[in-house]
């Protein structure tokens, strides 16, 4: 008896020490119940979507070419006997270059000049002689063959005298090509020759070469990918073109630094590289201090056109999901944030140009982004941006750099 006495002292000890821990826990759930109830909604600043016209430009790069090129070649053979500029240096159109020893070809042209001469010397006596005898025959005072033969020595002498003329003139024609002109004016470079060589007309190798790099040429390939993207954007409505502003185009040096004056676009290619899938744009720049020199690398700004109802929002409020596809959060009609997949065209400035996802009015969440998720009941406020004294992104000339190429 003293035994069970003990094992119910026991049993009633177990069950006040259960009793006791399960009003701690129950006094815990509650207090748990309590912090959850009382936790704030999440704070976010979103901002208001709101349609612009900005115009849509492509940078692509590209090499400069020469507006002119002259590659200088002897038109007949002989032996230099001066080189008549400085290498590097600006050429005039029509100025000599190069002198070849006149010598052999001076002795062509006296030669053929003494032949004409002659020739014509002859001329007046066999002339008068064919006529006496045209008169003769017709009185019968000579034969017909005594005239024959004089008027075929007139015809001969006549021939005689064109055929050295002729001869004459070629080689005046030789005379002048001793002299080795500028066929346009530019920047020449160095000489193949020196004074002394021997040059053949027109051999392959060249004396030297002229450019004329004021305007200069700057050629840009462009895919045809993005080719016919644009086109298709045109039809559909999205892009209004300005004829006056569309062709100007504007330039990137080397180094990054932008080219002061603007060029226009002269035209589009109409084949197709096949090695590249794309088409060559060239545009004309004015070079007046030749600044550009041909084949130096250089960035082009292409104007696409004019979208009138652009949307733009931040970068800083664009996510994309574990596969890369970009999305953003809005904060709809009953303060819960709202999912919205994108599709994005490209980067402006700080910006990402949206082509479908989003709607004008629509509050885009650009700040408490951080473990949000759709559904959530937030705090918004409208995004204040932070002032830092300089101006807003342009709004002109887009990058071309496509969403899948840069993200946030």
């Amino acid at each position: 008896m003293q035994q069970v006495g003990m094992l119910d002292e026991s049993i009633k000890k177990m069950l006040l020490v259960a009793g006791l821990l399960g009003a701690f826990l129950l006094a815990g759930c509650d207090r748990n119940q309590e912090a959850l109830t009382e936790r704030p909604d999440p704070q976010v600043s979103y901002i208001t979507v709101q349609p612009e016209k900005i115009m849509l430009s492509t940078k692509l790069p590209g090499r400069s070419a020469p507006f002119r090129v002259a590659e200088i070649r002897p038109q007949i053979s002989g032996l230099i006997q001066k080189r008549l500029f400085t290498e590097g240096s600006n050429v005039k159109a029509g100025q000599v270059l190069y002198q070849i020893d006149p010598a052999p070809t001076k002795a062509a042209f006296d030669n053929a000049n003494a032949a004409l001469g002659r020739a014509k010397s002859s001329l007046p006596s066999v002339k008068a002689r064919a006529e006496r005898l045209s008169q003769l025959v017709a009185d019968k005072a000579v034969s017909q063959q005594d005239y024959d033969d004089a008027a075929a020595a007139l015809i001969q002498v006549e021939a005689d005298i064109r055929y050295y003329q002729a001869s004459a003139e070629a080689a005046s024609i030789n005379l002048g090509y001793t002299k080795v002109t500028a066929p346009i004016s530019g920047r020449i470079g160095k000489s193949s020759v020196t004074d002394g060589a021997i040059v053949t007309a027109y051999q392959t190798m060249a004396l030297s070469t002229i450019q004329q790099m004021d305007p200069i040429y700057i050629d840009v390939p462009q895919s045809t990918t993005e080719l016919l993207r644009l086109k298709r954007r045109l039809k559909e409505g999205l892009l209004s073109q300005n004829e006056n502003d569309q062709n100007k185009v504007d330039l990137f040096q080397e180094d990054g630094t932008p080219y002061p004056l603007e060029g226009i676009l002269q035209f589009s290619d109409v084949t197709v590289d096949q090695s590249t899938g794309s088409v060559t744009l060239r545009a004309l720049f004015p070079n007046p201090d030749e600044v550009i020199l041909p084949g130096m690398f250089v960035q082009a700004m292409i104007r696409e056109g004019v979208n009138e109802q652009a949307i733009l929002i931040p970068q800083q409020g664009v996510s994309r999901d574990p596969k890369g596809n970009p999305f953003a959060l809005i904060v709809d009609a009953e303060s819960k944030a709202g999912f919205r997949p994108l599709t994005l065209d490209r980067a402006i400035g700080d910006k990402w140009l949206v082509s479908a996802g989003l709607a004008p009015g629509d509050r885009v969440i650009v700040e408490g982004l951080l473990m949000l998720r759709p559904g959530t009941v937030v705090n918004a406020t409208p995004f204040e941006p932070v002032q830092t004294g300089q101006g807003p992104a342009a709004k002109v000339g887009a990058s071309s750099k496509k969403p899948s190429e840069g993200g946030v």
